[in-house]
């Protein structure tokens, strides 16, 4: 459980966490021709969207159009016109407020020790203090409460995410056995054949992505119209325009804001359908035209790393907005042994959820470190009442490598020694009390390959379920977009085809 979650999901928030959209941008107020379009009755009402029971107003949208207007310009990325912008902040808008609604049901909270966890984890991460951190932030043009506001939504969506979707994932090692024997990896000889291509497992791909969508059951002569568009956008960036700026105004992806941007991940975690239409590209440079599930595809190679080289990237500074700042990805897989001191380590997991509130799990955990306190067994108390899948094995969570769990569980367990039991220690999970067993050094080549193919491979899985979760949510609920009221709300859902 604390093993699988985090290399994708946390990825995404530690990397995604310093540019966490448009809430992230210091306040202004709405520009005055947008007010003025409300005083003319263009909307009557003032209400752009209403999405299940909630109200999105036009002044919240050019509230928000006027926050990604200076985040756009921070990054000198050309601002799309008025109206493109007022589409494409609603449509993020849209999306945000489902989720929310969503964890709403769920009585999903974050604590303000939950915030200051992950400030620390991404400034340590990124080799800075929270202080540093928080300059940098200011630097970019946002204001601390509003990056603390925004890493507290991402949180709560990130824990969204693990109980909708990634707990429902389970990577076979049958599954991982047949990925490495198709990549060619040396993991074991059994599995590698003989003149097996080398690995790519330690690739790191960054991209960015235009997206022209085809509704579902388009005409061909649509298709077409479409696919001409697509064609006059890449024509544009031959002849070269900026690719960030042309994502921003013409781009159906959800991304289109963040100039295209996807982020970066191991190659292998990219549909195939990515990784052959990038294949021999360097950064920098952009592809031909693909075609989905969803549409016509552009992509740009934004980053490119690989075990041999260092990692090549267009000259961007280092800050809170790019793309690789607070990068997650595996690193490089080295040659020979690789020596890591493991941990053995058990846990008693008291959750919080819409039963349990994060003082009473906490009130909970206590109790039965006080019984630990006064000599119980911690296997026994862990049996009876911890609520992690390794409970029966009196919470036993075997050898664990570095980065296998997720950040403050890690953080506490390097601090003990053996026989110590933590503090109770926060982490999206719930309330954990964490005993260490033992270490010892292990080399952990083979298993490292192993961990690295069951990531891809998690990451492809997690992000079409989420996508299909993300589409039932939507079509499950009532969305009257008034911007674009023949869209119906955001891009299309349907799935990338590999």
């Amino acid at each position: 459980m604390f093993r699988m979650q985090k290399p994708f999901w946390l990825a995404v928030l530690l990397m995604l966490g310093v540019a966490a959209g448009p809430q992230a941008i210091a306040q202004q107020a709405p520009d005055a021709e947008a007010s003025e379009s409300v005083s003319r009755g263009q909307f009557s009402d003032g209400i752009a969207a209403i999405v299940n029971k909630k109200v999105i107003t036009l002044k919240q949208v050019d509230q928000q159009a006027a926050r990604m207007r200076t985040q756009l310009s921070a990054q000198k990325i050309e601002v799309p016109d008025k109206e493109t912008l007022r589409r494409q902040v609603l449509q993020r808008m849209i999306t945000d407020e489902l989720i929310n609604q969503e964890a709403e049901s769920r009585n999903i909270t974050v604590s303000d020790a939950q915030v200051k966890q992950a400030v620390e984890t991404i400034a340590q991460r990124n080799r800075l203090s929270p202080k540093q951190l928080r300059a940098e932030v200011e630097k970019s043009g946002a204001t601390w409460d509003d990056y603390l506001d925004s890493l507290r939504d991402e949180i709560r969506i990130d824990r969204l995410r693990q109980l909708a979707v990634d707990s429902y994932i389970i990577i076979s090692d049958a599954e991982v056995d047949a990925f490495l024997r198709q990549r060619g990896s040396r993991a074991s000889p059994s599995i590698a054949g003989a003149g097996a291509p080398p690995s790519a497992m330690g690739e790191v791909l960054g991209l960015a992505q235009i997206l022209v969508a085809v509704p579902e059951g388009a005409r061909a002569s649509e298709v077409e119209s479409l696919r001409r568009k697509a064609q006059d956008l890449l024509q544009r960036l031959r002849g070269g325009d900026d690719f960030a700026s042309v994502a921003a105004a013409s781009s159906d992806g959800p991304e289109a804001l963040d100039g295209g941007d996807m982020g970066q991940r191991p190659v292998d975690g990219w549909p195939d359908l990515f990784i052959d239409a990038v294949a021999g590209l360097s950064a920098g440079q952009v592809s031909d035209i693909i075609q989905s599930g969803n549409g016509f595809h552009i992509l740009k190679v934004v980053t490119r790393s690989s075990p041999q080289a260092p990692q090549q990237a267009e000259a961007q500074p280092d800050q809170p907005g790019h793309p690789g700042f607070g990068d997650d990805a595996l690193p490089p897989m080295p040659d020979g042994p690789m020596l890591v001191q493991q941990t053995h380590v058990q846990h008693i997991l008291i959750k919080t959820d819409q039963a349990v509130s994060e003082e009473r799990a906490l009130e909970r955990l206590r109790q039965l470190q006080r019984r630990i306190s006064m000599g119980e067994s911690f296997s026994d108390l862990a049996k009876r009442f911890s609520e992690d899948s390794s409970a029966p094995q009196g919470g036993d969570l075997g050898w664990v490598n570095p980065g296998e769990t997720v950040p403050p569980f890690e953080s506490a367990m390097d601090a003990l020694q053996p026989g110590q039991v933590s503090e109770p220690v926060l982490s999206t999970y719930g309330w954990h009390l964490i005993k260490v067993l033992d270490r010892r050094e292990k080399d952990i080549e083979d298993e490292y390959r192993r961990m690295q193919a069951r990531q891809a491979l998690f990451q492809r899985r997690a992000e079409l379920a989420f996508e299909d979760w993300l589409s039932q949510l939507r079509g499950q609920a009532y969305i009257d977009n008034r911007l674009e009221p023949k869209a119906g709300g955001a891009a299309s859902d349907r799935r990338l085809l590999r």
